[in-house]
């Protein structure tokens, strides 16, 4: 009951209630509601977005997210399925600048954007992938992997359609969701990620939405399969825990003029005073009684000490 009402109180009060009032399209597309819950995070050492002020930020569970990932803590699990991900390029609709980040939503009636395996018991339905990042590349991710910050972190949206008939339905039960998360590094210029960059300045007010098709986001995964896995909830009200977070090990290489043009968007409308979309994360919340698998052996990191230039080597992303 507390998490319907404060969902409630979130519907009323976002902008994704009725996202198509207010959009500016710039091309015909079909307009579908928000699919990200709300539209704002708390950034670090900065006020509560407005959207924030209006709910319950004390929601009582002890599976928030995100979290600080320690390897020497985390558990190697040799049940642990590969992932599986398979994603049609065909179901890719449209992008959006919601006031809070940019999401790139997909067509899922059906199965034909899916994960499954993992430590996932059923198919799971991708349904948008947004970002997270921050004002400077000293932070901006929301996990932390031993406490280290990325400039950025992608997360890929799925949900429960063997159980639920709808996103809304799963994203506020347990199971529900499954969130890919990967790390975004500085480094080599990304050439599949561009043609989402270079569309960006047609969405840099909040609520414009244009068309945006034919593409497959598996192109931001990394090559290494390894990730690690944990129950956690959504990042953003009503908070659910509904979510089965799966972290890849290993980031993405991006260069800074792409993070940069992440930078230009702006959380306001078209007329309003400009506020640059930058620190659009949550604070790290505590683990509590949890215990974060992973799928891949580390028992090097328990020997630090005794080789600790090997093992500095290995850890470097």
């Amino acid at each position: 009951m507390v998490v319907m009402n404060s969902l409630r109180v979130i519907l009323q009060a976002s902008p994704c209630k009725s996202p198509w009032r207010s959009f500016q399209v710039l091309r015909s597309t079909p307009v579908r509601p928000c699919s990200l819950y709300t539209c704002t995070y708390k950034s670090r050492n900065r006020a509560l977005h407005p959207l924030w002020e209006s709910v319950d930020l004390l929601p009582g569970g002890d599976r928030q997210s995100p979290i600080n990932i320690r390897w020497k803590d985390s558990v190697y699990d040799p049940g642990l399925k590969p992932l599986t991900i398979s994603y049609d390029p065909a179901t890719c609709l449209h992008i959006w600048n919601n006031g809070y980040s940019f999401l790139v939503e997909f067509e899922d009636s059906t199965d034909k954007s899916v994960i499954e395996g993992g430590p996932l018991e059923h198919i799971y339905r991708l349904k948008q992938f947004h970002f997270h990042w921050g004002a400077i590349d000293a932070w901006g991710s929301e996990h932390t992997v031993d406490s280290k910050c990325y400039p950025a972190e992608l997360h890929l949206v799925h949900w429960n359609a063997v159980k639920f008939e709808t996103f809304e339905d799963a994203a506020l039960e347990e199971n529900g969701l499954a969130v890919i998360g990967v790390f975004l590094k500085l480094g080599k210029h990304h050439k599949e990620l561009q043609k989402l960059v270079d569309t960006l300045p047609s969405i840099k007010h909040k609520d414009t939405l244009v068309e945006f098709g034919s593409f497959d986001p598996s192109c931001m995964m990394p090559v290494c399969p390894d990730y690690w896995t944990y129950s956690g909830s959504l990042t953003t009200p009503p908070l659910s825990e509904s979510v089965t977070w799966i972290i890849k090990k290993q980031p993405v290489e991006v260069d800074h003029d792409q993070l940069e043009q992440f930078r230009t968007l702006l959380f306001t409308s078209e007329g309003e005073k400009e506020k640059r979309m930058v620190d659009n994360f949550r604070p790290l919340q505590p683990l509590m009684n949890r215990t974060v698998r992973s799928s891949f052996r580390h028992d090097y990191v328990l020997n630090i000490q005794k080789n600790p230039k090997t093992i500095a080597s290995q850890m470097t992303p």
